[in-house]
């Protein structure tokens, strides 16, 4: 059976697993991702040479714009200084007869869902993945839509209102990282980044932490209803991994009703009576949803 490397490069980890093509998970691995560029490029190349001999392809789920056809990446999202780095180029030098393919890892993980998860099925559909930043992916007509410039789907960078009176973006208004490492700072938790620890204080219900959770449901809530108003898709999923909270998916339900009931319009509730209201659910792949996008983007444009 053919397999292949799969590496999903995030700004904190970065998840490997050796795949088969029909998505089979022979193994995975975990590490944290590197803060310069030779270190990150000797941890791509480390995990590409202790597979080389038995895999047929490696598939990159990558922050960043990224060039599916040279597996090029742009400016690096949360990684800014992989701006420019040739992945293909990178990996032959290990194993230089290997096919190489490269996603934005907002779109591997609509595209992974969309073969073998939650948005099986759905044509018109989205995911909005919670992490350090925020990734999106949009599946239009039962398409991945990129964009003329590879852009499409980047949620990280619309405009996030102001924070402490500087403007922000999406990015770090929903970030699920530092929505955690605020609550473990208002609680002085002595690691303040255990989303473990963050999501069992919400659960025993401390005032702060509650107050901190729903308020990051808002933001997403409102996140959902501009990308609806948009696009009038039928599903958003949401991914990363805080997805597996099921509290999360209940609150930003939860909080995109308050949100549709409170807009009024001459009285009227106009974005509740106009909009169809969307299904928001949990990604069901979870962590390993670019994984399977990676793979699929990479089987399905083989020669």
């Amino acid at each position: 059976m053919e397999q292949y490397l799969i590496i999903d490069v995030g700004g904190t980890n970065i998840k490997s697993a050796l795949m088969q093509k029909d998505g089979t998970i022979k193994s995975k691995k975990q590490l944290s991702t590197a803060k310069n560029l030779d270190d990150f490029k000797e941890q791509i190349l480390s995990l590409v040479a202790e597979v080389a001999e038995k895999i047929q392809g490696v598939a990159f789920s990558i922050p960043g714009k990224v060039d599916p056809h040279s597996a090029v990446v742009y400016h690096g999202g949360a990684l800014p200084f992989i701006d420019g780095l040739d992945l293909k180029q990178l990996v032959h030098t290990k194993a230089p007869d290997v096919a190489v393919s490269a996603e934005n890892d907002g779109k591997a993980g609509a595209l992974g869902e969309f073969w073998q998860g939650s948005l099986q099925g759905h044509p018109n559909s989205a995911i909005i993945t919670l992490g350090t930043g925020v990734g999106g992916g949009l599946i239009l007509n039962g398409q991945i839509f990129r964009g003329n410039h590879f852009q499409a789907g980047e949620l990280s960078f619309l405009y996030g209102g102001k924070l402490e009176d500087k403007p922000i973006l999406y990015g770090l208004r929903g970030s699920a990282v530092k929505m955690i490492h605020d609550i473990g700072k208002a609680l002085n938790f002595e690691n303040p980044g255990d989303g473990k620890v963050a999501f069992q204080a919400i659960m025993q219900k401390e005032e702060q932490a509650v107050t901190i959770f729903e308020n990051y449901c808002r933001d997403i809530a409102i996140l959902i209803l501009d990308m609806h108003a948009m696009l009038d898709l039928t599903h958003y999923a949401i991914g990363g991994g805080i997805s597996a909270q099921p509290i999360l998916i209940e609150e930003i339900n939860r909080q995109y009703d308050l949100l549709a009931d409170s807009i009024l319009d001459r009285g009227i509730k106009i974005v509740k009576l106009s909009l169809q209201r969307p299904q928001i659910i949990a990604a069901t792949l979870g962590n390993d949803a670019n994984l399977y996008g990676a793979l699929y983007g990479l089987v399905n444009t083989e020669k």
